[in-house]
């Protein structure tokens, strides 16, 4: 059975000032989720599911769905505020999606395979899937058996402002120890940093492995989820702005011994839109790759 490709796009895109899920930056206009679905097709992957917010669907649907449509099996979730456990309401003023974590609970209805998970704003690289595929396509590839794909810290940062990220530990056979959601990370005079919960900013190795939300997971993972999406719940639903991440979820898992997780190396060179100035260096990028004939344009 051929893995499926979750792909994250229901994000507010507010530092972005706009839905960057349908920003056109290809030479032909073409979307980072088309790059994305594109070296997944190729890589392996047998269908695609796209998690988006109801607000966005006309706009999704005439950019994204007119392109697929016919030529590549995708379906698409909706993730709502109101989406939660049983015994969870949304309070009233909460307008904040719940988190990565949440957005791959609401899939759980239509995923039954191993599966990646990545955000649609980012660009990942054929490399990235490739590894991923070969991983997730091993036969009866047991329950717990995750992976992710690792990226160098100082490689992922924008020069437009910080930036989030999962900063992780492995051991000497590069499985994943610990995967901690670091915010506000950025470069101040040569050195990286991020911010903790008091605000203070904490100097971080700009060359440990992180996670760009590029995961390959088991089934497994929607049960662990809502168990601990409930335990996020009851401490934090009147936080407006509380998030439940893919890493806290992993990190966790890791910490009862549940689950194994394995860093996949890559050649694969990972960029994104974080902020309005990134769009020109991710179109110069893309450029690039068409002018050295990786990619064609258009891709469909």
């Amino acid at each position: 059975m051929k893995p499926t490709l979750v792909i994250l796009a229901a994000g507010m895109g507010s530092r972005y000032g706009g839905l960057k899920q349908v920003d056109g930056l290809g030479p032909n206009g073409e979307t980072i989720i088309d790059y994305s679905v594109f070296d997944a097709m190729r890589a392996g992957f047998g269908k695609v599911v796209f998690v988006i917010r109801k607000s966005i669907e006309k706009d999704f649907l005439e950019v994204i769905g007119n392109r697929f449509k016919g030529k590549i099996p995708f379906e698409i979730v909706f993730q709502e505020l109101d989406m939660l456990p049983e015994g969870f309401s949304c309070p009233a003023d909460r307008t904040k999606p719940w988190g990565t974590a949440h957005a791959l609970w609401v899939t759980r209805n239509v995923v039954k395979e191993p599966f990646a998970a990545i955000n649609a704003d980012d660009f990942y690289g054929y490399d990235a899937f490739r590894v991923l595929a070969e991983a997730l396509s091993k036969p009866d590839l047991p329950k717990g058996t995750y992976f992710m794909v690792g990226y160098r810290l100082g490689k992922t940062l924008s020069e437009q402002g910080y930036v989030s990220r999962g900063v992780c530990t492995t051991d000497d056979k590069m499985m994943l120890q610990t995967c901690i959601e670091r915010t506000q990370i950025e470069r101040l005079n040569g050195k990286v940093y991020y911010k903790n919960d008091l605000g203070d900013n904490v100097e971080v190795d700009e060359t440990l492995p992180v996670s760009m939300n590029c995961w390959g997971l088991t089934p497994d993972f929607f049960k662990y989820t809502e168990d601990m999406l409930s335990g996020f719940l009851s401490g934090s639903i009147t936080n407006a702005k509380a998030e439940f991440y893919i890493p806290t979820v992993v990190n966790k898992l890791l910490v009862e011994r549940k689950v194994t997780c394995e860093v996949l190396p890559t050649f694969a060179e990972w960029f994104g839109v974080t902020y309005p100035g990134d769009k020109p260096m991710v179109e110069g990028r893309l450029k690039e790759l068409f002018d050295k004939k990786e990619y064609p344009s258009p891709l469909w």
